[in-house]
């Protein structure tokens, strides 16, 4: 049943994606929404993400190849994103406005 399993492959994945995903790096904020009062729907918040994580899987090279957008552009993009947001947070000026106030809290790694 194991025969093709590759344990290595396996403790890789796993250890890049419990960096990208930091949820030891996300208590503090779980806290901070409790704390506020906004109610953290873990059920909705897994189910969004497994639902983006299945819809990218399948559609995702197809949407890049709609906009002919090659991955390495994707990347340079996604980056440039980050690097503003990490801007607006280092800085404490609001890039990116916030659209009202928000009743429930869901975190969405």
């Amino acid at each position: 049943m194991f025969a093709g399993f590759n344990w290595q492959q396996m403790i890789s994945a796993f250890i890049v994606l419990f960096a990208v995903i930091d949820i030891i790096g996300s208590i503090p904020i779980i806290i901070n929404l409790k704390e506020k009062g906004k109610d953290v729907d873990a059920m909705k918040a897994t189910l969004i993400s497994f639902a983006l994580l299945i819809g990218f899987f399948y559609a995702g090279d197809m949407m890049l190849k709609l906009f002919h957008v090659d991955i390495e552009s994707f990347a340079v993009a996604g980056a440039f994103v980050i690097f503003l947001m990490s801007l607006e947070m280092i800085l404490d000026v609001e890039i990116f406005k916030n659209q009202g106030p928000i009743k429930e809290a869901t975190l969405v790694p």
